[in-house]
């Protein structure tokens, strides 16, 4: 039974209490205006109790990764929300498309390239939208860097800059099997994210080397840290850097008549922005709010996503060709 005050808005369950479902994702679905918190998706039982008393999620919206297929018999969920370990998106992806329901999966989509065709697939299949958490897509900062960048307001794009790292990382984060890889698919992901968003263009080869490691025990199977050069059309360089050992957090587009950077450029808030012409001023706003409610939209007015599975897959085919340049030593193409 829907709520007064959440008719006409879309029920959205996540699945996968952890950090960012529990300090982002949920605090999130307070502020937006077109869907809500309506289900839970949870091994724990204490996590489970918690919950249901802090949002009021009724028991019949309460599953666990055993009965998860018969959330397609609950009528005021329509969106399920994958908040899982990166090894897991496939599984939960097929399954809640077989289960009728559209799909928000977190970033990166999935380990391969052949995982997100099958994801892809399955949503086809079950006539289900599918749609990946790149909250930076409705963040005003970003936005106006691809603005900056796509239109030239510079003149044509040279070279980008882009970094993201940070410390103290531990759990399935540095455990290959769940997380695909070290850094660079947990927060590198943002790098080549922005290069793409603010070119409009798919970088054609790539060089990549590993930084060496200053806790081989702690990054045994992970890289803890990579530098990595993409080529674009153009003649367009982008220098990016990752790591699980040093802070890192920026944008910058220089270009033939100027500049832009954003220095933090990646945070849930606090972005800063100035170009060659004065500073960026934006509000902050609730980067995925924006998110889910831009996608309860897409789904009420049948209209595609901007941040969509395709996205997601083009990212994961870069990401696997980064590895290989790291691995090899060798420049590889796209």
């Amino acid at each position: 039974m829907v709520s007064e005050k959440n008719r006409g808005k879309l029920g959205i369950a996540l699945v996968g209490l952890g950090a960012y479902s529990e300090n982002q994702l949920a605090p999130a679905l307070l502020q937006t205006k077109h869907c809500y918190l309506a289900g839970i998706v949870t091994r724990s039982s204490e996590k489970a109790a918690r919950w249901k008393r802090e949002y009021d999620i009724p028991d019949e919206n309460i599953y666990d990764y055993d009965n998860f297929d018969s959330i397609r018999d609950n009528r005021s969920i329509d969106i399920v929300y994958i908040v899982l370990p990166n090894a897991m998106h496939e599984e939960y992806v097929v399954r809640a498309a077989q289960a009728g329901k559209h799909v928000i999966c977190e970033k990166p989509m999935a380990l391969t390239v052949e995982q997100c065709d099958r994801m892809i697939a399955a949503c086809k299949e079950a006539r289900k939208m599918l749609s990946i958490g790149y909250r930076l897509h409705f963040e005003p900062h970003n936005l106006e860097m691809m603005r900056i960048g796509r239109e030239e307001v510079c003149g044509k794009v040279v070279r980008i800059k882009a970094e993201h790292g940070m410390s103290d990382t531990q759990g399935w984060r540095i455990d290959k099997a769940l997380a695909g890889g070290g850094p660079l698919m947990d927060v590198g992901i943002y790098c080549v994210q922005a290069c793409r968003y603010v070119t409009g263009l798919e970088p054609i080869a790539v060089e990549a080397t590993e930084t060496p490691k200053t806790k081989p025990e702690k990054f045994r199977d992970v890289e803890e840290g990579l530098n990595w050069t993409m080529e674009f059309p153009g003649g367009i360089i982008a220098e990016c850097r990752t790591s699980y050992s040093e802070k890192q957090n920026l944008l910058r587009i220089e270009a033939e008549n100027g500049w832009a950077e954003l220095s933090p450029a990646f945070p849930y808030s606090g972005i800063k922005g100035k170009t060659s012409g004065g500073d960026l001023k934006f509000p902050q706003v609730n980067q995925q709010a924006l998110q889910m409610d831009d996608f309860a939209l897409a789904i009420k007015t049948s209209r595609p996503t901007p941040v969509s599975g395709e996205m997601g897959r083009q990212d994961v085919k870069i990401l696997q060709a980064i590895y290989r340049a790291m691995e090899t030593g060798q420049r590889v193409e796209i």
